[in-house]
């Protein structure tokens, strides 16, 4: 077997303009004194306790905490990790978490339902338009006869989840191919890195793969790009900040400061990897905190996509949703007016300004 590294369970790989000053309602405003119009620091430290397990959809917390952009609002990051979202959903509801990622899927929609009370409040994941990070690659030998998605048809395709994101991805691929379900052997397949040695062997044809596994494996001959998932899921929301109810609506001074620290971590991420400023630094910050520790296959990965003023494609999350509950799988309803809430990051743009 040819060598490669297999990271297994990444899901997800994943300042600019000012405004006029603002003021806010609650707690400390705008320092009047400062001409960007930025938040002054808070009078007293304090720790904000983010769920977040090194995933690279978490560059926007992990950049921050680096370049002190939580320090200049005197708050102070603590990490934790769960062993699965069953606990680490309502530790957030209940406040013992402040800051969580959560990642489309049944499961995570039922807790909603179910009476856990989290806000979804800005963008932890996409796509980028012809360089998504999560998407379908073919086995190298099989160029020849799948060409296209429509050449899916009788090929064994592993998909790493149902009832959740990669199987609406998958569901999205067989729409845009005019394929059928019963068109192509779905084989689940949870452990990523299984899937790079299950294509090599030629147990399966395709699989919905991630990176930096992608680009491991193109790079070692094992498997190709099949298009990209940009080309009938353009606007899939992968994942979303989560938010405790009482940090996002009691806590306003904190939760405001924290945000727009998150939205300076997330545009330096943005301005390394679209625009080239100050890369080297940003993939130091991301080797640090994430799986990938190879500072040279960031420069070749396509990364997550995170929007610089954390704009979320809502009307997808409902869509999901939809998918789910017609699938069976959805016991209950969510109000969306409640369940998703972006005032905090919209206040956060309007004193930050927009990123361009």
């Amino acid at each position: 077997m040819k060598k490669w590294i297999g990271i297994a369970g990444v899901l997800c790989m994943l300042l600019a303009g000012c405004s006029n000053p603002t003021t806010i309602d609650e707690g400390e405003g705008v320092d009047k004194e400062n001409p960007s119009g930025d938040l002054s620091p808070l009078s007293k430290k304090t720790t904000v306790v983010i769920a977040e397990d090194g995933a690279a959809s978490g560059a926007g917390f992990y950049i921050a905490n680096e370049k002190g952009y939580f320090d200049d609002y005197n708050i102070e990051i603590e990490f934790a990790t769960f062993a699965n979202s069953d606990d680490m959903l309502p530790a957030l509801a209940s406040g013992e978490v402040d800051i969580a990622g959560g990642i489309s899927s049944a499961s995570f929609f039922n807790a909603i339902a179910q009476g856990i009370d989290v806000k979804i409040v800005a963008d932890k994941g996409h796509n980028v338009e012809g360089k998504s990070y999560f998407t379908f690659v073919i086995g190298a030998d099989k160029q020849e006869e799948i060409k296209d998605y429509s050449d899916l048809k009788g090929k064994k395709v592993a998909v790493s989840s149902q009832n959740a994101l990669d199987e609406y991805i998958y569901f999205e691929m067989l729409e845009h191919a005019g394929l059928d379900k019963d068109d192509v052997e779905f084989v689940l397949m949870p452990d990523f890195g299984n899937m790079l040695a299950a294509i090599e062997n030629g147990s399966i044809d395709a699989a919905l793969q991630i990176e930096p596994l992608i680009t491991q494996g193109i790079a070692n001959g094992i498997h190709v790009r099949l298009g990209d998932a940009t080309d009938f899921a353009p606007e899939a929301q992968i994942a979303m900040v989560l938010g405790s109810p009482d940090f996002i609506g009691k806590e306003k001074d904190v939760s405001l400061r924290f945000m727009a620290a998150y939205l300076k971590g997330v545009r330096d991420y943005n301005d390394a990897f679209t625009k080239g400023q100050d890369k080297d630094e940003i993939i130091d910050i991301m080797t640090q905190y994430t799986a990938l520790k190879d500072a040279a296959v960031w420069e070749d990965v396509f990364v997550t996509g995170l929007d610089p003023d954390g704009k979320m494609f809502v009307d997808n999350i409902r869509e999901q949703y939809e998918l789910y509950k017609n699938n069976g799988a959805i016991q209950g309803e969510i109000d969306f007016n409640k369940a998703i809430d972006t005032t905090l990051t919209k206040e956060a743009v309007e004193i930050l300004g927009e990123y361009n």
